[in-house]
């Protein structure tokens, strides 16, 4: 289809600049009432451990029974769960926290597709979002660690953003684990082989950022042991 029978068939409505402008600024007022419940909600937590994952993800698939043995050790150590809220790797998360009588929270996203929260989740530790630069926001302020288990674009944008906060300092260092060795490998290789050896557009020490792992109790001790090897205090406030 060309360009000129795109725009008969589906014409561009141009909206103005005052119209525009005016959009924007009530936007300004849905933006911050977003964060004030959300802070409002996390603050009563705790410290918490964020785990990210595929909505796709199936109850059967070995990455879902992970991802509840995961939650169910956090809790057990005294960490609070944040997932996105969804089904999934997040409804996983949920689950295992639920089973060891753990804190967790949802964090969910409105889409046109996928489902919306699981059922894991009390109504009062649920918070919806709009907007994706909000929610990810309150996954890193209120997050002592991360876990990353298989996913999709989403992952992989969670995760190199908190990775390029800790790289330019921006936030101060934090556990970051990859779980499911085979799943992240052949990133990795690319990773090292193009960007880094390749391109430079790396250091070597960039991959002391995080750790690679199946094993949840290695997990576990990298978390728990984390800010004593790094002298760091963990921020529970």
């Amino acid at each position: 289809m060309s360009l000129e029978d795109f725009k008969k068939k589906r014409p561009f409505k141009q909206r103005n600049w005052t119209q525009v402008n005016a959009s924007n600024s009530w936007s300004m007022f849905r933006i911050m009432s977003e964060f004030v419940d959300a802070y409002d909600k996390m603050d009563k937590i705790g410290p918490c451990i964020s785990i990210f994952g595929s909505a796709r993800t199936k109850p059967e698939n070995p990455y879902y029974k992970l991802a509840t043995h995961v939650a169910e050790r956090l809790s057990e150590e005294g960490y609070g769960v944040i997932t996105g809220g969804g089904p999934g790797i997040m409804e996983a998360g949920n689950l295992g926290a639920q089973n060891k009588e753990g804190k967790s929270v949802g964090l969910n996203i409105e889409l046109p597709f996928e489902q919306g929260h699981n059922k894991y989740i009390d109504h009062d530790k649920l918070i919806s979002h709009h907007y994706f630069f909000v929610r990810k926001v309150v996954f890193v302020k209120y997050a002592q660690g991360f876990v990353y288990l298989p996913g999709g674009f989403g992952t992989f944008d969670e995760l190199f953003e908190v990775m390029t906060l800790v790289q330019t300092k921006k936030i101060d260092r934090v556990p970051i684990v990859l779980m499911g060795k085979s799943f992240w490998a052949g990133l990795l290789d690319w990773i090292r082989t193009e960007v880094l050896n390749n391109q430079h557009n790396i250091n070597e020490q960039d991959f002391d950022l995080f750790i690679v792992t199946d094993d949840v109790e290695e997990a576990i001790t990298y978390i728990n042991t984390f800010y004593t090897e790094h002298d760091l205090a963990p921020n529970f406030s």
